[in-house]
């Protein structure tokens, strides 16, 4: 499937000035000849926008708490008194994809080391996840919300929340839907400073732009442009063209950035193992917070699904709100139980043990792979959206920084069809385990990013960085580094082939041979548009389907 502006693509020479752009959109020039991935305003296939209250903190947080000592809030209030915390553990890094960004706490089990001496990073690949949002358009969240109100207004009955739950009957639903909230767009600036500082060497800064790539989605395209100011500051347009695919859930449009739409299988029954594993959790999990929710919702009849759902408002107000009364109401070990659930639902759904998890990201992948060869892509497999790909003026393949933004399960998607195997283990869906090292939290926060560095030394670097970095007898060798929220992903773990280093680097050579194989693993045309039977949860282990002939019920 290509763009259907295909020959105005080809056409087009060089880079349209962002700025420039923006001045006729808002004349409303019907005569320009610009395509419309350069278009930033007015937005087209925004998706859903309404927005919701605002923040109003102020008068709103209950803090200080009782039993505490007062700490201002930064934005968000995150001193909320929760039943069993003892060891000061903090909730909010715990709610898995929509934790507010903190770089991961305990690593992917590589250590870190400076970069060695005479080596030097020549190219970044950056993949960034949208910030901090309001709720997908009929997401639980907004479900429970709905409940609320109609109990409270006599619509379904009239209902009297008692303890815990008195809050409920004067409160009202302020959240809007899909757009970023006002810490989202706080966290890509953040990002885009942190990187300036990592990675602003790597711009030329010779008056040439770089060209950054996201979805036209509205919170793709303003997250792209907050990284982008906090980069290169307000007039980013000065160094950088924002080019935007198409996002269209129809699959329309080929977009590497939400492979999930131009893969039917991923959105059909086929594809709900970690949705199963996760109910079949969250009712172990839930079960003592339903009995004592509902205990104080006299004629609500209060669910599992209610309690979980309750979770998630307390996540997505906390972000949109600073404050949620919905966070208090479950216990510690409840709140371990919501993270895992996460990881059982990205599991299931979007990694190893998702029929479609490498076909969803494989896309992504044949993208790095061409930049890293320095070619353009030419034929329209998987993914690839030939338009924008085999145009240099919209996919560069020499350039220093580049900077992509996608979504969470789009990332871990994408993670799983690097091949990524250290994330493949199952999972079991009836307790946590004592040692995993799939957690959404840490990998898949909002404004999540994963940094892979080209890196050339001249000769090759002892894999063993524990008594200083030392290079062996050899020509000058490259090396590529993988960095997921501010920390090591060890490659040789996932690739044998890359050798166990200390650092988790792999040679490029080697990396690129191993993924060669990364689109015929993901067996994507019978992945994503395969007519196969859908499996028990944890009955697939390597985030493609299993062949007719291979399958027994």
């Amino acid at each position: 499937m290509l763009y259907k502006r295909f020959a105005v693509a080809a056409a087009c020479g060089g880079l349209v000035d962002a700025g420039m752009l923006r001045r006729q959109s808002a004349y409303g020039s019907s005569t320009s000849s610009l395509p419309d991935y350069y278009q930033t305003t007015p937005e087209i296939f925004p998706g859903p926008t309404p927005t919701g209250s605002a923040a109003f903190l102020a008068e709103t947080n209950p803090a200080p708490f009782a039993s505490t000592t007062f700490i201002p809030n930064s934005p968000l209030e995150t001193q909320v008194p929760i039943v069993g915390n003892t060891d000061n553990g903090n909730i909010f890094q715990m709610m898995g994809q929509l934790s507010h960004y903190f770089p991961n706490p305990d690593g992917f089990g590589a250590d870190e080391y400076s970069l060695p001496e005479n080596a030097s990073i020549v190219q970044l690949n950056m993949l960034s996840r949208h910030g901090a949002r309001y709720p997908t358009t009929g997401s639980g969240a907004t479900t429970l919300a709905a409940k609320i109100h109609n109990y409270t207004t006599g619509v379904l009955g009239d209902v009297t929340f008692t303890g815990n739950l008195s809050f409920l009957n004067t409160w009202t639903y302020k959240l809007g839907a899909e757009i970023l909230v006002p810490v989202g767009h706080q966290e890509l600036f953040d990002s885009g400073v942190l990187h300036q500082y990592m990675y602003g060497h790597l711009y030329p800064n010779n008056g040439t732009k770089i060209v950054a790539r996201s979805t036209t989605q509205d919170r793709m395209t303003q997250s792209a442009e907050y990284f982008l100011a906090g980069f290169f500051g307000l007039g980013w347009t000065a160094n950088a063209t924002l080019v935007l695919a198409i996002e269209n859930s129809t699959g329309t449009f080929n977009n590497t950035l939400a492979g999930y739409d131009n893969c039917n299988n991923s959105n059909t029954f086929r594809n709900t193992g970690g949705t199963n594993a996760t109910a079949q959790w969250a009712a172990i999990y839930l079960a003592d917070a339903t009995t004592r929710l509902n205990a104080s919702a006299p004629g609500f009849n209060w669910t599992v699904t209610d309690s979980y759902n309750a979770q998630s408002l307390c996540a997505y107000e906390e972000v949109a709100l600073g404050y949620s009364d919905f966070c208090g109401l479950f216990t510690y070990e409840e709140w371990q139980g919501y993270e895992y659930s996460v990881d059982l639902s990205f599991a299931g759904n979007n990694a190893f043990q998702s029929p479609t998890g490498r076909a969803v990201g494989v896309g992504y992948v044949q993208e790095i792979i061409a930049r890293l060869e320095h070619h353009v892509l030419s034929e329209p497999v998987a993914q690839i959206n030939v338009t924008l790909d085999n145009n240099t003026a919209t996919f560069p393949i020499n350039q220093t920084l580049n900077f992509d933004f996608s979504h969470d399960t789009n990332i871990m998607a994408i993670l799983t069809a690097f091949g990524l195997t250290q994330f493949a283990p199952v999972m079991p869906a009836t307790h946590i385990p004592a040692n995993r090292s799939l957690i959404v939290s840490h990998m898949e926060p909002f404004g999540a990013r994963l940094d892979m560095e080209v890196i050339n030394t001249p000769a090759p670097l002892n894999s063993s960085r524990a008594c200083g970095a030392t290079y062996t007898e050899g020509p000058p060798t490259t090396y590529i580094h993988f960095v997921l929220n501010q920390r090591t992903l060890p490659l040789g773990v996932s690739f044998p082939a890359c050798g166990l280093r200390d650092d988790g680097w792999c040679e490029l050579t080697t990396f690129l041979e191993v993924q060669s194989a990364s689109l015929e693993e993901s067996m994507y045309d019978y992945a994503c548009n395969g007519d196969y039977p859908a499996v028990p949860y944890g009955t697939l282990t390597n985030g493609a389907p299993l062949t007719n002939e291979t399958f027994t019920a």
